[in-house]
Order: structure tokens, then sequence, then C-alpha cells
């Protein structure tokens, strides 16, 4: 076997009350696809940060050998110039700046000391092209879609001739059309001489990339598995990942459907003055108690906005409809009067909209409903860490106490942190918009349990989502939404990936 591109030896790395990697060794091959997976919290991206110097030389235990040196990485700037980039979910672009700007933005190509714009322009048309983006170099970012601004960022770090190239959950955000395009090209990559590490928790597209698969679980080093020996399939990669069976991955529930509806939106429209357009046309429907009506269809349908618009209208789009709360006309003019009414809204941007990363787990959880927990305007602190407390058993949230930072946990915690906030206002409709993104094939097990449990509780769920295999498995009925309108409306037993796809592109 040819000596591997990279190799990680024995890598320890802890945090104050937490060994977040536990010697792990890890090793890849010169012009490989290699995927690492594990649950949220398994140490996937800590490992990778290691790897990119975010973590320094000396903050961690263990060696880092790339092309056969050992390497003692100070910054980032360190793995860049060896020639290891790392992409992360959340895309480090500058929305006001054009794409050729944001390419060689920290490696300006220069004429002494000016930037040759000139030649910088012409550089970055050849990054374009190599990444299959067929757009004008002197587009602002913010005016490219979250598929076109991740293969901007590839074209970035292929701009600075990379030879190990990270991706983490680089089609977390991205609908199906985008993801398999993204997926081409890093096969195209291997192809040109880019070794990738992939990090994913889509099973599927896993199984349909890798050439090897490296899972971690709790810090350590589980297995690497090969996929030219059959290795790599779907049960084993659970297995290996939660230490345990996952029959099926949407668990079933026995609760049947009543007739009795609870919430009912009539001739809903919205303008939004920013993109100066309808982005919602006419939109009909209705929720039963204990029900998961599941709202698909393609990003930029109009789903998101739906939800928002509903929810107090947040975003001052211009409304007109009506919305019926148990057969009492209502109307909203902020969230506030949306939560007062029974409503919550469980965003699909934990870190930027949802949570608050900076201050502790009991102060997430309580924050939209601190009346409960105050005494003349003085919050309780003994109820605080009560509430918190419940709510972290309830839910299963991992976290070493309710003093933790919501930044120091894993994605999958902070989902159900975020959901512990809305489910302590006591909504009778709960909307969840993306409720598992870029989280964990067990934590999503987790989530959708406690879905089930709380329908059966006589709650209903409005579930935005972008997964259809989601859709199909945890949904009763599902709305179709396509360029602002509803295309059509399926009950689940009717419902295929085949038609909800065809209205989701009428």
């Amino acid at each position: 076997m040819s000596t591997p591109i990279l190799e990680m030896r024995n890598i320890t790395k802890e945090f104050p009350g937490v060994k977040a990697l536990n010697n792990v060794s890890f090793s890849v091959q010169k012009d490989e696809i290699h995927c690492l997976v594990g649950e949220n919290g398994a140490g996937k991206s800590t490992l990778m940060k290691v790897l990119s110097g975010v973590y320094p030389y000396g903050d961690y235990q263990g060696d880092i050998v790339f092309e056969g040196e050992v390497q003692k990485f100070r910054g980032i700037h360190d793995s860049e110039k060896v020639g290891i980039a790392i992409i992360y979910q959340e895309l480090a672009l500058v929305p006001e700046m054009t794409v050729y700007e944001n390419i060689f933005l920290g490696h300006e190509i220069r004429k002494g000391a000016i930037i040759d714009w000139n030649e910088t322009l012409k550089r970055a048309a050849e990054m374009l092209k190599k990444v299959k983006l067929d757009i004008n170099p002197s587009t602002k970012v913010k005016d490219l879609g979250v598929g076109k601004q991740q293969l901007v960022e590839i074209a970035k770090a292929l701009s600075r001739d990379v030879k190990l190239l990270i991706l983490d959950e680089p089609t977390a955000a991205l609908n199906e059309n985008d993801s398999e395009n993204l997926l081409n090209l890093i096969r195209d990559l291997k192809k040109q001489g880019v070794t990738c590490i992939l990090i994913s928790h889509k099973l599927k597209e896993v199984i349909s990339i890798a050439d090897k698969v490296t899972v971690l679980r709790d810090g350590r080093t589980i297995c690497t598995l090969d996929a030219d020996m059959g290795q790599v399939a779907e049960q084993v990669l659970i297995k290996n990942m939660v230490g345990r069976e996952i029959d099926n991955i949407f668990p079933k529930r026995d609760h049947v459907v009543g007739n009795e509806v609870v919430m009912e939106v009539r001739n809903w429209n919205a303008y939004s003055p920013a993109v100066d357009r309808d982005i919602l046309k006419c939109i009909n429907f209705n929720v039963k108690k204990g029900e998961i009506v599941a709202f698909a269809g393609l990003m930029g349908s109009g789903r998101t906005e739906l939800a928002k618009s509903l929810f107090g209208n947040p975003d001052r789009f211009r409304v007109s409809g009506e919305i019926y709360l148990k057969g009492r006309k209502i109307s909203f003019s902020n969230p506030h009067d949306a939560i007062e009414a029974g409503l919550a809204y469980v965003t699909e941007d934990r870190k930027g909209n949802g949570l608050i990363l900076i201050q502790d787990v009991k102060q997430n959880i309580t924050l939209a409903n601190l009346r409960e927990i105050a005494n003349r305007s003085v919050v309780n602190a003994n109820a605080e860490v009560e509430v918190a407390n419940e709510y972290c058993s309830s839910l299963n949230i991992k976290t070493p106490s309710v003093e933790q930072r919501v930044s120091n946990l894993s994605g999958g915690n902070q989902q159900k942190v975020s959901l512990g906030k809305w489910l302590f206002v006591k909504p009778d409709i709960l909307i969840l918009d993306e409720p598992t993104r870029g989280i964990d094939v067990g934590a999503k097990y987790e989530i959708y349990t406690i879905m089930n449990r709380l329908v059966e509780q006589g709650m209903s769920i409005i579930m935005i989502s972008s997964e259809l295999p989601e859709i199909l498995g945890m949904s009763d009925r599902v709305y179709i939404v396509s360029s602002g309108r509803i295309s059509g409306e399926l009950p689940i037993g009717e419902a295929t990936q085949e038609k909800i796809m065809t209205l989701a592109t009428n």
C-alpha cells in the first residue's frame, strides 16, 4: 500500500470537563474520498479543527503527519501553506464583496504593492470553470444561492493549490439537485488529484461517494470501512455510529389523528419589499389536533417565509388572508402575539436565530417564557435550574450541566435545547423548520421520537423539511409548495418521492 497523504496519530484533545478526542488515529490515502461519520459530539469537527490548525500545536496530544512530515500548525495559515483547506458548514464568504474578491481574499494577486485586478479576474474565471460554475466573477456573493456560494468556497480553496480538501457538512443546506452537483464535483476533483475528507450525516451520500469511511464515537476511532470490500452499508454505519441497531430510522406511532381542526389558513398572501415581489399567493391549508403536517418543496419555494409570516411576521412582509385557531379568527402583530395564542416556531437556523450561543443551557431553555419563572420581573434562579433540568431529562440533552454554554454542545444537543425552549411556552401548534438539519442519525431518531410523543399528547406539528424520506417517514399529510403556491396536498398513504417532486417542480 502507498504511503498515506495524511496520518493523524493518537490525537487527544480536552476541553474543561470533557475529553473531546481520546487517542484518535486516522489516515487518508492520496486521491481518496474519505468520509468521516459519527453522532453529533463524536469528535469529527474537533478532529478536523486540530488538522487545520484551528486548535494549534501544543493544544492537543499526538502527531499530524502530512506528506510524510510531522506538522506543527500554529494556525490555519500554516495548514493552508502546505495545501490543506477546510470548508465549514457556515460559509466564510463576505456577502457584499464580489466572487473574484472572495476567491482571492487573504492571498491577493499583486504587482508590487498593488493588487492586480485584471489578473485576479482572469484567475477567478479559471477557478470558477474548475468548479463548473457559470457566473460572472464580478457578481456579489449575496446575490447567489447557497449552492453556488458553496461552489465559490471550493473555488476559493482551489485557488490556494489545495492538496487535501476538507468539507464539513457541505450539503446540509442544499436541495437535492445542488447536493448531487456538489458530489459530482468532488468526484471530478479526485480525478484532478485533490484528496477529500467529507463529513456528512447523510448516509446515502456517504455510501454513494466514499472510497473509505472512518467512524468516530464518543471521541474514539471505532473503525475504518473500505467501499471496495463491500463494507460500507447503511445499517453497518448506523450500528457503528450509535453502538446499537436502529431497525427503523422513523419510529412508528399508534396514534390515530382525529377530525378536530386546530388551525386553518385561508387565502394567505405575502409580499416582500426586500425582493419587490409576491412570495406567497393564495395559500390554503389546515392542521388537525395530534397531526404532523409536512410542507415540502424546493429551496426558495416559500416554505420558511410561510411559517414566519404566520408566526407574527417578524420579517414584516405585507400579508393578507385569515388565520383561524380552533375556529376563532385571529391576527398577530408580532411573534409575542403568536406565542400567546399557542404557536411556537423552531427556526431552521438554530445558531443564528434559534439560540444565544454565549449563554448557557438554562438561559436558552427559559428565554421564551421568562414570566413563568419570574416574580415581579425578577427571574427565580432556582426555578430556572429546575425547569432546565426537567427539559434536559425529558429531551435527553447531553450536557455536563445546565450551566454549560450552548456553543459547547453538539449540533444535535443544540437542536434539542432549541426545541426545549419552545416546548416551555407550552404551545398547541409547533412549527418545526428543518428539525433535523445537520444532525446525526442517532439524534434524528431521538427528535422523531419526541415528535411522536408530542402529537400523542395532543400537540399538532407543522414540519418543514427538505428531506423527502423524513417527510414520508414522519408526516400524516403533505402540502407541496412551489413558487409561493400550494401545488398539491397528499395523504401520506398516497405520497411518494416522485409525486412530491413532480408537484414541487410545477
